[in-house]
C-alpha cells in the first residue's frame, strides 16, 4: 500500500515532459480557434484548419512543434556548418597566470 502511495504522489512527474493539447491538438493550435472567435470570417476558420492540419502531420511524423522548427532550420542551412572565426571563440577567464 505504501509503494502505490509513492507512486501516485510522484505520478505527476512523469507527465511534465507530454505536450500540452487543446482537444487532441496541440495547444499552440488554440491560439488559432480563439482568433476564429475573435474574428469570425470565412478565412480565419481555414487557417485555423490548415494550422491543426500541419500540427496533426507533424505529430505523425513524431516531431513537436519545437523539433519540427530545428528540423525546418536544419533544411534551409543544410549540412555546411562555418566554423567561428578565431576571435569569437570563446575562451577560458582563468588561464591560469597569476
Amino acid at each position: 500500500m505504501a509503494n502505490n502511495e509513492d507512486n501516485a504522489v510522484r505520478w505527476h512527474w512523469r507527465n511534465t515532459m507530454k505536450p500540452v493539447r487543446f482537444f487532441q491538438f496541440d495547444a499552440r493550435s488554440g491560439f488559432f480557434a480563439i482568433l476564429v472567435l475573435m474574428h469570425a470570417r470565412l478565412w480565419t476558420l481555414y487557417l485555423m484548419i490548415g494550422v491543426n492540419i500541419i500540427f496533426w502531420i507533424l505529430e505523425r511524423k513524431g516531431l513537436s512543434f519545437a523539433a519540427a522548427l530545428r528540423a525546418l532550420r536544419v533544411w534551409f542551412i543544410g549540412n555546411y556548418r562555418p566554423a567561428w572565426v578565431y576571435s569569437r571563440r570563446r575562451k577560458f577567464l582563468d588561464t591560469g597566470s597569476s
